[in-house]
C-alpha cells in the first residue's frame, strides 16, 4: 500500500493531491524506476476517490515522464532516480540549509501553464500546442527589418523607453486598427510583453481579493491562473461549442445575465473570435447584447483579441471594440498567433484614464517593453510585411483545418462529436460521456500521439470527456495519420466498453 494521504476538506484539488505525492515518492527514492504502481481503478478504490481523481493525477505524471502505461501490463515508474534530487545540506551551526518552499507567498498546487506545455516524446505527432510552425518564419524578412532599425537608430532603441510603447510601432498599430473599425488615439494604445501581461495589468490594476470575474468556462488557462494567483473569485459562464453549424455558440449570454443579476461581477472576460479551446465565434447579435448588459450593469468587459486575424472562411465580425460605443471594453491583443510568439509584443486598448492606469502599473513592473522587439516590429509593418504574412499563414491554417476536419469525419466514431470553426488553431473534441480524455492520452502517447485534456481549460466543473487539439503546427499528412491512429484508439476503448457492458449483464434465467 502507497503511503498517500488525500484531505478531501483542502481547496488543492484531489488529483493534484495526488499528483504531488507520488512525484514526491519517485524523488524521494520510495518508487523507484521500474516499480509497478496500482491501476487508476485499484487505487481510487485504496482512497475512496473517483477513478477519474487518479486518471488525471496519472495522466501529469506521465506528461512529465515520471511514469509510463503499458497497455497489458501496467503503470510502471521511469522517472529520475533519487540521486538526482540532493537534500539540504545538514546544519553545521549556521542554519543550514534554506526551506524556500516554506516561505512561498502562496499555497497552491497548481501549475495550469506548465501542464499545457507537456513533455512530448521524440517523433510523436502534437496536437497540443495553437501557435505558429517554427519553419514558417519569415526570417529572412525579419533579419533586414533588424538590421535596418540597428542602423538607423540602434542606440536609441537600445537605451531605456517609453512605458506606454514605441511610438512608431504605436502608429503602425492604429493604421490597422482603423482598418479593423476601430479608431483609436496613441493615449489609447498601451504596448505590452505580450497578452499574457496585457491580462495581468488588467488584474493587478483593478482586481483586488475576493473581487469576482464572470468568464468562459471552459476558458484560457493563461487567465485562469492570473485570476488564481490575485485570489480573484472566477465565476464560469458555459460556452455553447459549435458541433451543429448552427450559429448560436460562443458564451452563453443568458447564463452571463443570470450571473450579473446575482453577483457584484466587477469584470467580464471574453474572447469572442476562435475562443480557445473550443473555435467558437460569437454571433454579431450576441455581442451587441452582451454590450447592452455591460451598460446595464455597469461591468467593464476585457476581450481577448488574439485570434481574430486568423479568420479563414466566412465573413468577418466586428471586434467588441469596435461595436463599443459607451467606452466599457477593454481589448487585449498581441502577435503571439499572428506573427512570432517570441517577440512577446502585445497591446491593450481602452479609454484613457483607464490605460493610464495600466501604463503606471506597468511601469513599476517592468519599465517598458523591449525596444528592439517593438522597432523590428514596426518596420516589418511599415514595409508590408505583416500583411504578406499574415495572408500566407491564413492560407497554410485553412488547409490544415480542412485536412483536420475531413480526417475526424472520416475516422471518428459516431458516439463523439467536435466543433467546427471558421478560424483560429485548435478545435474542441467531445468524447462519449464516461470517457476520460486524460486517461485516454496516456495510451494516446504510446502510439505517438499527444493532445491536451479539456480539464486544463476549466475553471469551474471540468468535464473530463473533453480535449483540445491544435492543427496550426502539424503539417496535413501528419494529421490524418495522427487522427486515424487517435481515432483507431478510440474506436479499440469503445469496444472494450462494450465487451465490458455485455458481460455485467445478469444472465438470463431459464424458466422450467
Amino acid at each position: 500500500m502507497l503511503p498517500l494521504h488525500l484531505q478531501p476538506e483542502s481547496h488543492i484539488p484531489l488529483y493534484v493531491q495526488l499528483r504531488d505525492q507520488l512525484r514526491a515518492l519517485v524523488h524521494s527514492g520510495e518508487l523507484r524506476s521500474g516499480d509497478r504502481i496500482p491501476a487508476s481503478r485499484e487505487l481510487a478504490g485504496q482512497l475512496g476517490v473517483h477513478r477519474t481523481t487518479v486518471a488525471n493525477a496519472y495522466a501529469e505524471l506521465e506528461s512529465e515522464g515520471l511514469i509510463q502505461g503499458h497497455v497489458g501490463r501496467g503503470t510502471f515508474i521511469c522517472g529520475a532516480p533519487a540521486k538526482q534530487f540532493s537534500p539540504p545540506p545538514r546544519s553545521n551551526g549556521n542554519g543550514g540549509g534554506m526551506r524556500w518552499e516554506a516561505l512561498f507567498a502562496d499555497d497552491r498546487g497548481e501549475e495550469s501553464l506548465s501542464r499545457m506545455m507537456p513533455n512530448i516524446p521524440p517523433g510523436a505527432t502534437a496536437f497540443t500546442v495553437a501557435r505558429p510552425p517554427d519553419e514558417s518564419f519569415p526570417l529572412e524578412e525579419f533579419r533586414r527589418c533588424s538590421n535596418a532599425v540597428l542602423g538607423h537608430e540602434g542606440r536609441r532603441i537600445l537605451q531605456l523607453g517609453s512605458t506606454d510603447g514605441y511610438e512608431p510601432l504605436k502608429r503602425e498599430l492604429i493604421g490597422l486598427f482603423r482598418s479593423e473599425g476601430m479608431n483609436v488615439r496613441s493615449e489609447q494604445l498601451l504596448i505590452t510583453d505580450g497578452c499574457q501581461q496585457a491580462i495581468d495589468l488588467v488584474c493587478k490594476a483593478f482586481l483586488r481579493p475576493g473581487d469576482s470575474v464572470a468568464l468562459e468556462n471552459p476558458g484560457y488557462p493563461g487567465a485562469i491562473a492570473i485570476l488564481a494567483g490575485a485570489r480573484v473569485r472566477p465565476l464560469a459562464v458555459g460556452v455553447e461549442p459549435d458541433v451543429t453549424r448552427t450559429g448560436h455558440v460562443g458564451l452563453d449570454v443568458d447564463a452571463l445575465e443570470t450571473v450579473l443579476m446575482q453577483n457584484r461581477v466587477k469584470f467580464i472576460l471574453i474572447t469572442p473570435d476562435f475562443h480557445n479551446p473550443t473555435g467558437t465565434a460569437l454571433p454579431v447579435a450576441s455581442r451587441r447584447r452582451l454590450l447592452e448588459l455591460s451598460a446595464r450593469f455597469q461591468v467593464p468587459v476585457v476581450e481577448d483579441g488574439i485570434y481574430a486575424r486568423l479568420r479563414l472562411r466566412g465573413n468577418p465580425i466586428l471586434s467588441l471594440k469596435a461595436l463599443d460605443t459607451a467606452g466599457n471594453v477593454i481589448h487585449v491583443d498581441s502577435f503571439s498567433k499572428t506573427a512570432f510568439p517570441g517577440l512577446r509584443v502585445g497591446w491593450c486598448i481602452g479609454p484613457e484614464s483607464a490605460i493610464e492606469r495600466l501604463r503606471l502599473v506597468k511601469q513599476s513592473t517592468d519599465l517598458h517593453t523591449d525596444q528592439l522587439s517593438q522597432a523590428t516590429m514596426a518596420e516589418f509593418m511599415h514595409r508590408g510585411y505583416f500583411t504578406r504574412h499574415l495572408a500566407k499563414m491564413k492560407k497554410v491554417y485553412r488547409s490544415r483545418l480542412e485536412a483536420m476536419e475531413e480526417a475526424l469525419e472520416k475516422h471518428m466514431p459516431e458516439e463523439t462529436s467536435w466543433t467546427h470553426p471558421d478560424g483560429g488553431m485548435s478545435l474542441w473534441v467531445t468524447l462519449p460521456a464516461g470517457f476520460d480524455a486524460g486517461e485516454l492520452l496516456i495510451h494516446a502517447r504510446e502510439r505517438g500521439i499527444v493532445f491536451l485534456p479539456g480539464r486544463h481549460f476549466y475553471s469551474q466543473h471540468p468535464r473530463p470527456n473533453t480535449l483540445r487539439l491544435g492543427f496550426s503546427a502539424v503539417d496535413e499528412k501528419r494529421i490524418e495519420r495522427g487522427i486515424q491512429t487517435f481515432c483507431d484508439l478510440l474506436k479499440s476503448e469503445l469496444r472494450k466498453r462494450q465487451r465490458g457492458a455485455r458481460s455485467e449483464l445478469p444472465a438470463r434465467v431459464a424458466l422450467v
